[in-house]
């Protein structure tokens, strides 16, 4: 990661796109994850792009096998699936794509569009990473073919950089400091979780009896 010493110093970057009226191709906006379990930051980040880019629809898309966890233990997809699907479900511009937990395989992005674009031709992808991650697209998996087939949307977060050598667009969303991690270790030691996560999905976590040890 290249973190620089300054919070955003430059001026808002201006998300702009122009839609032909005859343009009779989806937009579809995708953001990959753990979601052990989904939080208010997930959310408020998808919707923000769905927003800014005007994209027809949007998706969380809850990930098998990450490679840069591999060997990481994670919650059963039963659940992380139940819990998006908790969180989602006064908002019907935001879905739940399911291809990576259907592969039963490493979770590379470049299988997963492949994958994608061959079920549904018509539709142009967004896919929605973090700032923290835009220094590490080098190192994905075929990259030079991933960014031929999907639009990167990269949300600036403080102390990272917001330049790159691929062809992103920048977008900026209110900042919230909370992490799955951190709603982990607060259930694991009986601290509240509250205002983090929705209340559907705290409530969920309670009667499965989730992230206790």
């Amino acid at each position: 990661m290249h973190r620089i010493n300054q919070l955003f110093s430059e001026p808002l970057t201006q998300v702009k796109v122009e839609v032909s009226p005859l343009e009779q191709r989806k937009r579809v906006g995708i953001l990959g994850g753990s979601f052990n379990p989904v939080h208010n930051a997930h959310l408020m980040m998808i919707d923000q792009v769905h927003h800014q880019l005007g994209l027809d629809e949007v998706y969380l898309m809850p990930t098998n096998i990450p490679p840069h966890k591999e060997g990481k233990q994670t919650l059963d997809s039963k659940h992380r699936v139940a819990m998006l699907e908790l969180a989602v479900a006064e908002f019907p511009h935001i879905g739940i794509e399911t291809i990576e937990l259907e592969r039963h395989e490493k979770s590379y992005t470049f299988d997963t569009i492949t994958a994608l674009t061959k079920r549904h031709p018509d539709v142009d992808y967004f896919f929605i990473i973090g700032g923290d991650m835009v220094a590490d697209l080098p190192n994905w998996y075929r990259i030079e073919e991933l960014k031929q087939m999907v639009q990167f949307v990269a949300v600036r977060r403080p102390g990272y950089e917001v330049e790159s050598d691929y062809p992103l667009i920048w977008v900026e969303v209110p900042q919230m400091d909370i992490s799955s991690t951190t709603i982990r270790n607060n259930i694991a030691t009986d601290c509240s979780v509250n205002f983090m996560l929705p209340l559907p999905v705290i409530d969920y976590i309670k009667k499965e009896g989730l992230y206790r040890d």
